[in-house]
């Protein structure tokens, strides 16, 4: 038992910090914010330590309900990572837009999701699955309304809440029809069932495993929250839910596909192209139209879900190991660019939208049109940006498992991405320049955005042998 203790040991952090902290927001009030946002970071910091040592290579904790391995120690860095730069940012955010400083409970809600992402991206057993799910669920619905203010975000919390519920119940019975017909929910165990032959009712439960996870992920047809939810959400809300909980539940769907369902990896193939191919083409076309530059991010974000369900679909460890690598720049980017987003405000310090207003950025901002287009470059695959390894990755990963036709058709869907992104591009340095933005005033935004930007430019090809080092080792950890 004390083995296990410490292999869990970044959540054990993680959840003391945050009860610590609601008892010092429930004395302190208001007052206590700004010192709670930063423990909190802090906080995040001392888990990504903890992950050093047994929390990373332990192996099964809890008989087999929880895998401390580098696969998920990959996953947690770069949760951690995006919850720490969305605490960072809200202040400044909310004390502009609501006229109110940001509540002390924000920071301990992220600190609460984060638990139960480590917990989804670490589980071995389907309730440890379901658990941390749901922890990770109910701080985000909570998260999504939280300025209780605006009409938008409120909607948002609901329809988070109502098809997220929904998306749950889903999930639970496929989990159900698993456990009932193979007796078990330890993924090792399911995948004996699974492999001792074909079973029409785990069949059945796979398709709902996979339909629940498919909606935590964003993926087509299960997107249909996405839009709205990143769009009514507080903009740095907003940008936690574009990364943390994406990372989560991919990892997790990685963790359940090859795990515990690897030998029906041609029965779940099966779902993961057409989702794959759907949200690629989906994503890439609906985002065509968007006038709201959150809007069209979030249509981005189904677009890039479609090309790490290409990795999956590949189910060999070359095609998890590019679906982390993938994972690692889409946070980069995605972070990146709803940090821009945050700069987007009139002169009288109201938040603005719409792409339109980013006429002739270059202009009056060129250090930040300049990242945004590398963002948005990047987001399109165009080379030398490091968005362009990231796609050729998962492609490779596809040819090499002889899904020629599969990366055939993704690499020609993601040419029709490519027109919004540089519409954007086009918008910000070749249109008529529109009304001015607040000049930033935020060293912290602007190092987050400098750091972003030079990661994903050519400068991050520095970095690509030890991500490749590092994406393999956590991939084997599965297989």
């Amino acid at each position: 038992m004390n083995a296990s203790l410490l292999m869990i040991l970044p959540e054990e952090v993680l959840t003391l910090g945050a009860l610590v902290l609601m008892l010092v927001a429930a004395w302190g009030g208001q007052a206590s914010t700004k010192a709670i946002s930063w423990t909190s970071i802090a906080i995040l910091i001392g888990a990504g330590i903890a992950l050093i040592g047994p929390a990373s290579s332990g192996g099964e904790a809890f008989y087999g309900l929880y895998r401390a391995d580098a696969f998920g120690a990959f996953a947690k860095v770069l949760i951690y990572i995006a919850a720490a730069v969305a605490i960072i940012v809200a202040p400044r955010f909310f004390e502009q837009t609501s006229g109110d400083d940001l509540r002390p409970e924000y920071p301990v809600l992220i600190l609460l999701s984060a638990v139960g992402m480590g917990m989804m991206v670490s589980a071995g057993d389907l309730l440890t699955l379901y658990v941390g799910l749901e922890l990770q669920s109910l701080a985000a619905y909570v998260l999504a309304s939280f300025m209780r203010r605006d009409t938008r975000s409120a909607e948002a919390g609901l329809k988070y809440f109502v098809l997220g519920a929904l998306a749950s119940g889903i999930l639970l019975y496929g989990i159900s029809l698993v456990y009932g017909f193979s007796g078990t929910t330890l993924f090792t165990s399911i995948a004996t069932a699974y492999g001792a032959g074909h079973s029409m009712g785990l069949t059945f439960g796979l398709v709902f495993v996979f339909a629940g996870l498919a909606f935590k992920i964003s993926a087509v047809p299960f997107h249909m929250w996405t839009p709205d939810v990143y769009e009514g959400a507080p903009t740095p809300v907003t940008i936690f839910f574009a990364s943390a909980p994406k990372v989560a539940a991919m990892a997790l769907a990685v963790r359940v596909a090859i795990e515990a369902m690897g030998p029906a990896t041609d029965q779940w193939r099966q779902i993961v192209i057409f989702a794959s191919l759907a949200s690629i083409i989906f994503g890439a076309v609906a985002a065509i139209g968007q006038t709201n530059i959150k809007r069209l991010l979030a249509y981005s974000s189904i677009n890039n879900v479609g090309f790490l369900l290409v990795g999956l679909a590949a189910g060999t460890a070359q095609g998890v190991a590019s679906v982390l690598f993938y994972l690692t720049v889409y946070v980069a980017m995605t972070l990146g660019s709803f940090l821009v987003v945050l700069q987007m405000r009139d002169v009288s310090g109201e938040p603005v939208e719409t792409i339109a207003s980013l006429s002739g950025l270059s202009q009056r901002r060129p250090g930040l049109a300049l990242a945004m287009m590398i963002f948005m470059l990047s987001l399109a695959g165009i080379p030398p940006m490091l968005g362009f390894n990231a796609k050729l990755a998962v492609f490779q990963a596809a040819v090499d498992a002889g899904f020629i036709s599969l990366a055939v058709v993704g690499f020609v869907a993601s040419v029709i991405g490519t027109y919004y992104y540089l519409r954007v591009v086009k918008v910000m340095y070749f249109d008529e320049p529109a009304s001015a933005f607040q000049r930033g005033n935020s060293i912290v935004e602007g190092g987050l955005i400098t750091v972003a930007a030079v990661f994903v430019s050519p400068v991050g090809w520095l970095l690509l042998t030890p991500l490749g080092v590092w994406t393999a080792t956590a991939a084997r950890a599965l297989f």
